[in-house]
């Protein structure tokens, strides 16, 4: 069974590490995302590239990588420990992929993916989160980051086994808005609807 759990644990991180963004922007002959608007292969800078059903298709993509591999570790019955490692390293694999030089998105749509496959309540309260502050301020960057703050608390309360890998995730998710924060606290980060 511990073969299976690392060999899961491995597996997620190589799909995470396959970006559908920068894939779909070379078969569509648009800009690659890397170069172009926040130099982000993420679906907010693809809606800015490609319009909104490239960036819907890069979401789902982005959501099914993180639910993928943890989909198989519940079917194969692996412990909390190695499936909140799976989910970690679903999001490592999309933030810093092995196939585009480590250089990948910040990791929202799979850390969804991936949460949600660990508590389905969970989605709800990350959908809403970040719906009701990018409603709010226009931000997508802060919705990601509001959100990334609240999974832990939610995790602490409900699923305390996972607590651990929601803190990591969360993390990483907020250090790789880094960029964001600054420019947020600059006023010089671009709304959603504008761009």
């Amino acid at each position: 069974m511990i073969f299976f759990s690392i060999l899961i644990t491995i597996f997620a991180y190589f799909l995470g590490s396959i970006s559908s963004a920068i894939l779909i922007c070379k078969i569509l002959r648009f800009p690659d995302p890397r170069n172009f608007g926040s130099k982000n292969p993420g679906a907010t800078n693809i809606l800015r590239i490609a319009g909104l059903k490239i960036a819907i298709s890069v979401i789902l993509f982005d959501v099914l990588k993180g639910a993928i591999p943890m989909w198989f570790g519940y079917h194969l019955k692996i412990s909390p420990i190695f499936l909140g490692a799976t989910a970690v390293f679903s999001c490592l694999g999309h933030m810093y992929p092995i196939f585009f030089k480590f250089y990948g998105g910040k990791g929202v749509a799979t850390a969804f993916g991936a949460l949600t496959t660990i508590d389905l309540h969970l989605s709800m309260v990350m959908i809403s989160s970040w719906a009701l502050t990018v409603l709010s301020f226009g931000y997508s960057s802060l919705g990601a980051i509001v959100t990334a703050f609240i999974i832990p608390c939610y995790a602490w309360h409900f699923q305390s086994q996972y607590l651990l890998p929601a803190i990591i995730i969360s993390s990483l998710v907020v250090i790789k808005h880094a960029a964001n924060i600054k420019r947020l606290w600059h006023h010089k980060e671009n709304r959603i609807w504008r761009n």
